[in-house]
């Protein structure tokens, strides 16, 4: 007997979606190849889905077949000096930290606790803690939708920034698989001593200072104590995990635009691949138009350069506050940290938009910044 076709609400971690037309879940890379390349030569509409923690779908479901990642292996490359690892996309990332720590190899110990599949990873450039996939991925074995064909594609062909990649970027396909290179053991020590801390608040938690190393086992531990008290880690406990995790991205501007924000607004000078929308409030001129920050940032030509702002500081100061839902709606920001729109159960996804619309209109009015939202919205616009 046919079993019915799971909801999206029961594939996401926000936990709303309606029923799409059918959903396949291949288990090995060949026969994910395979269906994908069925779906793609039958016209049909098609949505990829990992472990469905970056994703808002629509409640009205989806008009296509959903390809549902569940290829699983981790494989050990021969290398010099270092481990390089081969991983299938279906893996749990979290999974793929934790083996990583206990086998005592370092560089994604900070990337603990982030939900989802491996094979999303380098789609946005995971980070977190000061650490960003880029400083570890090596290459990804990638199905593409243009060809058809599966090739190898390094990380220096990705385009990875902050939270971006090709993939994001226009280049439509599957990533099948990750290579990583981590280090081995410390030599003297015989630990597995972190990546060098580069994130205050960790380094605060560890009683260390910026560029301090500790046992990696030790570096986990605390992150995952941090994304917790943030409801950052899936506890069905927690109503605060039942999220999509960070609902924005950090927006990056200008120097000069950053210079107009009140003095004790974080910020961090980077170099964005793709800086995202700002409307400095004096900048929308007599057509009443919006500036995009490559119009607004005009500065970061003559040398000045970009500096990130704090999503989480803008929402907070824009009046926001932790807890905060639209009168009748089931959808809240999360008590824990304003960054996560939470679902407090029987949420739509229509009341999750409308509550991301409602933050990132006060923050506009407030600011001038037009946020971003991070997860793949399915049949919704914001």
């Amino acid at each position: 007997m046919d079993q019915p076709t799971p909801a999206l609400s029961t594939l996401t971690t926000l936990r709303v979606g309606g029923v799409p037309e059918r959903v396949v879940q291949p288990e090995a890379t060949e026969e994910l190849v395979q269906v994908a390349r069925e779906v793609w030569a039958s016209g049909d509409n098609w949505l990829l889905l990992g472990g469905g923690s970056n994703t808002v779908a629509s409640d009205d479901g989806f008009d296509g077949t959903v390809i549902r990642i569940a290829t699983r292996g981790i494989e050990r490359i021969p290398a010099d000096g270092v481990v390089r690892l081969r991983v299938q996309a279906g893996e749990s990332w979290d999974e793929l930290v934790a083996h990583t720590v206990r086998e005592g190899w370092s560089g994604i110990e900070a990337l603990s606790g982030i939900p989802g599949l491996v094979g999303a990873a380098p789609v946005q450039n995971i980070g977190a803690y000061g650490q960003e996939l880029s400083s570890t991925l090596v290459a990804v074995d990638f199905l593409d939708f243009a060809t058809g064909e599966v090739r190898r594609m390094t990380a220096a062909e990705l385009g990875l920034g902050y939270r971006t990649s090709v993939f994001k970027q226009g280049i439509a396909g599957i990533v099948l698989a990750v290579e990583l290179e981590l280090a081995e053991n410390d030599e003297v020590t015989g630990a597995a001593l972190s990546r060098p801390i580069g994130y205050s608040q960790l380094a605060d938690a560890l009683g260390v200072t910026i560029g301090a190393r500790v046992p990696a086992v030790e570096l986990r531990r605390a992150v995952l104590r941090l994304r917790a008290s943030k409801g950052m880690i899936l506890d069905a406990a927690d109503p605060d995990s039942v999220s999509a995790g960070s609902f924005f991205t950090n927006p990056i501007v200008s120097e000069n635009f950053a210079r107009s924000l009140p003095a004790d607004a974080p910020r961090w000078p980077t170099t964005p691949a793709e800086p995202d929308v700002v409307t400095p409030l004096a900048a929308a001129g007599a057509a009443g138009g919006l500036a995009t920050a490559a119009q607004a940032g005009a500065g970061l030509a003559h040398g000045t350069y970009a500096v990130k702002l704090s999503a989480a500081w803008l929402i907070e100061k824009a009046g926001i506050h932790r807890g905060f839902a639209l009168p009748g709606s089931s959808a809240a920001i999360s008590s824990k940290h304003t960054l996560a729109l939470t679902n407090r159960g029987g949420a739509t996804a229509a009341e999750i938009v409308q509550l991301a619309g409602y933050v990132q209109s006060r923050v506009q009015s407030e600011f001038g910044v037009i946020l971003q939202p991070e997860p793949v919205l399915v049949g919704l616009t914001l």
